[in-house]
């Protein structure tokens, strides 16, 4: 199974400093009034315990709706992998000029984590299974998580990565998705598993060439910010492990297939 190594010590400040001196641009996801967000964002600096980020330049200047003290994800892909950890904002500096974001002051991690880049891999799902898909809106009433028939949509997953996913759902539920619309998902990647559910951004809608059915392209999102979303990122990357060998083994019997020799 594909592992997520954390780094520990003096290895996260190594790692920052070097993605600092390459200006490496990173992906900062984070909780505002009950639904997910995320900005490009760049580091600008690094001290003792903190560390600042800006928004990243060439990005169309937008509202970070965020708050002091309140915990954020931060994603960036190097080298063989993509580095994930979670931290928090302990200072915000306005910019006087309009055209810049500001300065986001965070806590220096303790720890940040390396997805290695494989599991990044799109892998479809096997034809030996039909993983079905429940999608719906995100939004709860008083904080009430749970799924309501009136607001949910079925669809039957395509592919998976531990970065996002493809999902078919049939035209005639009339699906009223849009585009970089946040939605929530769940799904049982195996029948003997227990469901995974998280949250994801819709990055493209497509028809089917018979207009049967429209497929989402989602980029999931806030994994990395809470150490019950690395749990759920750890069991994605699992997955993406074992339809990736399902498949292998699949591939693997069709070439082992004699070819029956025609006679005449």
């Amino acid at each position: 199974m594909n592992e997520v190594v954390m780094l520990r010590g003096a290895e996260p400040r190594k790692i920052l400093q070097t993605v600092l001196e390459k200006r490496t641009s990173a992906i900062m996801s984070y909780l505002s009034r009950g639904k997910w967000h995320v900005a490009k964002v760049l580091l600008t600096d690094i001290g003792a315990n903190w560390l600042n980020i800006g928004v990243s330049p060439g990005e169309k200047p937008h509202p970070i709706n965020i708050r002091i003290g309140q915990p954020v994800g931060i994603s960036l892909k190097y080298g063989y992998g993509k580095f994930i950890f979670e931290t928090t904002v302990v200072g915000l500096e306005p910019s006087p000029d309009s055209t810049n974001g500001g300065t986001i002051v965070l806590v220096m991690p303790e720890r940040i984590e390396l997805v290695q880049r494989r599991s990044y891999f799109r892998v479809d799902v096997p034809k030996t299974l039909k993983v079905n898909v429940i999608l719906w809106h995100r939004c709860y009433t008083n904080g009430d998580r749970r799924v309501t028939p009136e607001h949910y949509w079925q669809g039957r997953l395509v592919d998976i990565s531990a970065g996002g996913a493809q999902i078919a759902i049939d035209a005639a539920q009339k699906p009223d998705f849009k585009k970089r619309q946040f939605i929530g998902l769940r799904f049982t990647p195996m029948p003997y598993e227990t469901p995974l559910m998280f949250n994801a951004q819709i990055r493209d809608l497509t028809p089917t060439s018979d207009s049967k059915s429209i497929c989402l392209r989602l980029q999931i999102v806030g994994l990395e910010a809470s150490p019950e979303g690395r749990g759920v990122l750890q069991r994605l990357c699992n997955v993406v492990e074992q339809y990736y060998q399902i498949n292998q083994s699949s591939a693997k019997q069709q070439d082992m297939q004699p070819v029956n020799a025609s006679t005449h």
